[in-house]
């Protein structure tokens, strides 16, 4: 099989030329049966952000990533990633363009019959022809990179705190070196200690790699912390996108409630780290 390096130098020369938008999402609409989740919904997300997509619960942020990763099929609308529509790539085009993206689900979603170190390889076997040994190395490396030591890689997912689960998923995510890393609700179940170290983790290793960082989450520390751009969804389609800056500025009410209520009122902007606005 191809190095991940060739077959990412085989995308359409297109992939990367809009604007520096990684993602585009226009007009897309979601539903199951006779149910709309997301109707015309549109959204770019741009090379190098972190942006955090919020809404309701059971609003559909966890439906439109998983269309964006063409897990849930959409009713209509188009969705371009690099450049390229999704609904026009053949075979390979779209297996490059999965080679650049990593996940993180929810709850981490680590294969419980596996070891920490074989689940980050699991990316690495699927796409990728490589040794054993330099398989383990680069497990190894990804491993160190999110903050778990070497000794890590032998433990079960059972053995392993919440904390260390996330960090084992967040390191399967980056088994590729992808360009875009799709997060779903990153510091759930994490102290608000453990909660604060990932994000700094995150914003850390968009700026050391070049990270694209698409982040679903309810946390509004993240949000205010380290979160470029931040996209509302609410009826179906998303209200508003911009900086927290502009969160706290809308009159949309359920954004004022979300940004300006009795949880988001200690928080202040002044003391962000990581965000660089747009």
């Amino acid at each position: 099989m191809q190095s991940t390096e060739t077959q990412r130098a085989t995308l359409p020369n297109n992939a990367s030329s809009s604007g520096d938008i990684l993602i585009s999402v226009r007009d897309v609409t979601v539903g199951f049966g006779e149910k709309l989740v997301l109707e015309n919904l549109s959204l770019d997300v741009y090379r190098g952000e972190i942006l955090g997509f919020v809404g309701a619960s059971g609003a559909g942020k966890s439906v439109l990533l998983r269309a964006v990763l063409g897990l849930v099929k959409k009713k209509a609308g188009e969705i371009k990633l690099f450049g390229v529509d999704v609904d026009e790539a053949g075979e390979d085009t779209r297996l490059q363009m999965d080679m650049r993206m990593g996940v993180l689900f929810q709850h981490g979603a680590l294969f419980s019959s596996l070891s920490v170190l074989e689940n980050v390889q699991v990316p690495m076997r699927e796409y990728l022809d490589l040794p054993k040994k330099l398989m383990n190395e680069l497990a190894l490396l990804k491993l160190e990179l999110v903050g778990l030591s070497r000794d890590a890689a032998t433990k079960m997912p059972y053995q392993l705190s919440g904390g260390m689960i996330k960090r084992a998923a967040l390191a399967r995510a980056l088994a590729l070196d992808p360009d875009v890393v799709f997060l779903d609700e990153p510091t759930s179940g994490l102290d608000p200690i453990g909660a604060a170290e990932f994000d700094e983790l995150v914003g850390k290793l968009r700026d050391t790699m070049g990270l694209t960082v698409y982040m679903v989450t309810h946390d509004l520390d993240s949000l205010f912390s380290v979160c470029d751009r931040i996209a509302v969804l609410g009826q179906k389609k998303v209200l508003v996108a911009g900086t927290i800056e502009d969160m706290l500025l809308s009159e949309d009410p359920w954004v004022r409630s979300y940004f300006r209520g009795k949880r988001a009122r200690h928080i202040d902007t002044s003391s962000r780290n990581g965000a660089k606005g747009r």
